[in-house]
């Protein structure tokens, strides 16, 4: 599918991975919502967004991807200002680290680890789910395509480091949902692939000691870095436009397998 003129949504689009989604994407022609928890950080990038790529090119649309009422609004915000999308760029998403037994010898909150499913997985079947239902009511374009979502899982649904048995288990969901969505969707033409990326230099990747970050760039065999958020961005952009990638789950990490701890 090609990017130029159609219209896209990119949840946790206001920072990190999802910014620099959104922002290729525009520049490569697309009409893009920024759907986040963050309003003002959302309204802010979307309005560098237009004045770097055009006026109202991109739009804000303040989102909590776990209730369904704010992500069919956002889906109406987003088709008034731009049309319906054909692009889902699913990239929200929160981290955490709890070990199973805590130092005072008490279990792990409960509630943790339904927060993160509930954000990481529930909340990107959720949108995925409205998405399509939208998507597969548009016309076919040229190519045969409807549409094209992405999932972001992380290498940490094949590698969980100790205490990730939320993360990695609600990425590892991420992982496993690709091929039955994919499947499901191509009776109405929607290709659905997956990105797990490694350690990037994301905002809140920086918010840890210089040495620290050094330690885990050294970490990755090649190259021995930090992923850029530009780079995953580009392989989201490539999802797009490769009509023959789906159903697939892509490790973009330098070939890091990460260590137990």
């Amino acid at each position: 599918m090609q990017i130029q003129g159609q219209a896209a949504l990119v949840t946790g689009g206001a920072s990190g991975l999802g910014e620099a989604t959104a922002r290729e994407l525009a520049r490569l022609g697309a009409k893009v919502a920024v759907l986040d928890r963050n309003a003002e950080l959302a309204e802010k990038v979307a309005a560098d967004i237009g004045k770097e790529f055009g006026d109202g090119c991109a739009v804000a649309c303040p989102c909590d991807i776990t209730d369904p009422a704010s992500v069919t609004a956002a889906l109406e915000k987003a088709a008034a200002a731009h049309g319906p999308a054909r692009i889902l760029m699913n990239v929200a998403g929160i981290g955490s680290a709890k070990r199973v037994v805590q130092r005072d010898g008490s279990a792990a909150p409960l509630e943790d680890f339904v927060r993160v499913v509930n954000i990481n997985l529930i909340g990107t079947y959720n949108v995925s789910r409205l998405f399509a239902a939208a998507c597969s009511k548009l016309p076919v374009l040229d190519n045969g395509e409807r549409g094209v979502m992405m999932f972001t899982a992380s290498v940490a649904a094949f590698d969980g480091q100790v205490g990730q048995q939320a993360y990695s288990a609600s990425k590892a969901g991420l992982a496993g949902m690709t091929l039955p969505m994919a499947r499901d969707l191509a009776q109405h033409a929607i290709r659905v692939c997956t990105v797990a990326p490694g350690l990037f230099a994301t905002p809140l990747m920086k918010e840890l000691p210089e040495a620290v970050q050094q330690s885990l760039a050294a970490s990755i065999p090649f190259p021995p870095r930090l992923g850029k958020p530009e780079e995953f961005a580009e392989l989201a952009c490539h999802i797009v436009t490769n009509g023959h990638l789906n159903g697939e789950v892509i490790r973009l990490d330098g070939a890091l397998r990460m260590a137990p701890r």
